[in-house]
């Protein structure tokens, strides 16, 4: 456990991130949903992952400082509480698979992207992806979980100290949700935005409109690989923290403030994306200042809704011979 000193100042870092991951994926949905513009397949998935991310700040976050200060609780009301921010991690992962997919179909199959990947379609993906993850975040609920904290001489009979590891077990975590649920689709959106890259690499006998529209694909796959990459960068150290843990007992437990670190930085994920948005996509960049100027600090702003800069996307094929003029949502 901390001391009261450092126990406020973890906390007051939590609720930094909890309010800015709040208000910056808020932002995010608040764009698709005024711009229409940014109302494309992808960023249906996008809107999922901010929702995601949203929910980190709302409950994740003060869930986990709830759960630093191992209060007593009741044993499954403590092991929910712990297993919530395994959901909302998995429901960021399968969103950035799916969004990897998406963008692989675009550059690899332009011609048929419309037809594989329809609005229906998207939408029962996104459910389907909260579904798994809800299962796979409440698997300790239905027996893998640890009950020893409820021998804790701190608490009542019948009561736990709520700690995460203490309810939840590090096999559980190590094995199952970073092996299999976190690296796994890791690895496979690292050899899907590799074959992306490749594969525009090697295409140059197109004509100057569709080496455009390819140039703004790769620019989106890019940005979107930023975010892949900062997911893993923020999360990574505390599964490795949990595998050397877990895996090398005898070399002794890491240091609080270092877990209390990797747990400050997979949470500060929920923050960096409307960042990237706003850094690398034109189209979000301008709606986001629309909404500051126009709808925060009730001052005038000449730009329109869903018109950007006048420009659309060209995509070649629509069940027909013309080319179809689609909006631009990755443009810088």
């Amino acid at each position: 456990m901390l001391n009261w000193y450092d126990q406020l100042v973890y906390i007051g870092l939590e609720v930094v991130i909890a309010c800015l991951s709040v208000a910056g994926n808020v932002l995010v949905c608040w764009a698709v949903c005024l711009n229409s513009n940014l109302q494309s397949i992808t960023n249906y998935f996008v809107v999922s992952l901010a929702v995601a991310d949203i929910t980190v700040g709302l409950l994740a976050i003060p869930f986990a400082i709830t759960i630093s200060t191992g209060f007593c609780a009741n044993f499954y009301g403590c092991l929910f509480i712990a297993c919530f921010v395994l959901i909302l991690t998995q429901s960021s992962i399968f969103s950035l698979l799916a969004i990897a997919v998406d963008r692989y179909i675009a550059i690899k199959n332009p011609l048929r992207y419309h037809s594989l990947v329809t609005g229906h379609r998207a939408k029962g993906l996104i459910t389907l992806c909260w579904v798994l993850s809800v299962g796979i975040g409440l698997t300790p609920m239905l027996g893998w979980n640890t009950t020893a904290a409820i021998n804790s001489q701190i608490c009542p009979d019948g009561m736990t100290e709520c700690l995460f590891e203490g309810v939840v077990t590090l096999d559980y975590m190590v094995y199952f949700n970073f092996f299999g649920c976190v690296l796994v689709p890791l690895v496979v959106m690292l050899i899907i935005y590799a074959n992306i890259f490749m594969a525009a690499r090697q295409i140059t006998s197109l004509s100057i409109s569709s080496r455009s529209t390819l140039q703004k694909e790769v620019h989106a796959a890019k940005s979107l690989a930023i975010i892949v990459g900062l997911f893993a960068l923020c999360w990574l150290p505390l599964h490795i923290i949990n595998c050397f843990n877990h895996l090398c007992q005898e070399c002794g437990r890491a240091h609080i403030w270092l877990m209390n670190i990797a747990i400050i930085l997979s949470h500060a994920n929920s923050v960096v994306n409307p960042f990237i948005y706003a850094y690398r996509i034109r189209e979000f960049r301008q709606t986001f200042r629309r909404i500051l100027h126009q709808h925060i600090l009730r001052q005038r702003d000449d730009f329109r809704v869903g018109s950007g800069d006048g420009r659309s996307c060209v995509q070649p094929g629509f069940g027909n011979n013309h080319h179809a003029a689609v909006p631009c949502v990755f443009v810088t």
